[in-house]
């Protein structure tokens, strides 16, 4: 059964870091891209990042450049999201996704994953 499990979210004051972290079960992760979603109360689902199988190609949202930054360690079949400089807007359910191409298209878009993780809450918050 393939699995994802995000961990690593919490209540974090502004301008602080979190890592979030994303580890598969199931499958093997090398064969997929991985993305990074999340989603405020009231809208709809974003995308933030994106890693292609190998770890050498990676996209971000305008909003994260700069601040965030993807990873991945194959090994551990887990996908890491460091989020620096937190704003109160990046307060979301964040969720990690697998898409079944081994690289990351240029929109970030939801439909184009088919393995979800249940999220983590991420509360950037004084």
């Amino acid at each position: 059964q393939l699995q994802l499990v995000e961990s690593g979210g919490g209540l974090v004051q502004p301008g602080g870091s979190l890592r979030l972290s994303c580890a598969a079960s199931g499958f093997t992760l090398d064969y997929y891209a991985i993305g990074w979603f999340r989603q405020a109360p009231g809208k709809e689902r974003e995308g933030v990042s994106c890693i292609s199988s190998a770890g050498g190609s990676t996209n971000y949202a305008d909003s994260v450049k700069g601040r965030f930054t993807i990873s991945r360690d194959n090994a551990k079949s887990t996908v890491y999201l460091q989020m620096n400089s937190l704003k109160p807007e990046d307060t979301a359910f964040y969720y990690c996704a697998a898409r079944p191409n081994y690289y990351c298209s240029a929109y970030l878009r939801p439909s184009e994953y088919n393995t979800w993780g249940q999220g983590t809450q991420v509360t950037v918050s004084s």
